[in-house]
């Protein structure tokens, strides 16, 4: 199920206009060779997550941000998108053998790299459940 989760989650914010349009790649992994700005689900993990008559799976990822800005609110717009299209993935991914029932913000870390390079980590918590 992880693996159709991270499947899933990238074709859904790849699919957004307001990230797609801010941003030069939405990969798996960080990109060699891709100008900023760029956001990639870098890791993920899961665990049982099962009931007594459903396999389940606890996900958690981890989507990085890297960014040029002088000031520290130079990606909060490109922030807000990402963090509102995760809040609004569809429980329903039937079609991926899975439903999805919740997602969570789990925690951030954000750090300068550098001359005005950033990057923030945004680490969600997804619990799903095979259909």
């Amino acid at each position: 199920m992880e693996l159709a989760f991270r499947a899933v989650l990238l074709a859904w914010l790849a699919a957004d206009s307001t990230l797609s349009g801010g941003l030069n790649a939405i990969v798996e992994e960080a990109p060699l060779r891709t100008a900023l700005p760029w956001l990639a689900l870098t890791a993920s993990a899961s665990t049982d997550w099962s009931t007594k008559s459903e396999r389940g799976r606890e996900i958690r990822v981890a989507l990085e941000l890297n960014y040029r800005g002088n000031e520290q609110l130079a990606g909060s717009g490109l922030i807000s998108a990402i963090e509102a299209r995760m809040e609004s993935l569809p429980a329903d991914q039937s079609a991926a053998g899975f439903q999805i029932a919740s997602v969570t913000f789990v925690k951030a870390r954000a750090e300068q790299r550098g001359e005005a390079l950033r990057a923030l980590v945004l680490e969600y918590r997804a619990r799903v459940l095979a259909v």
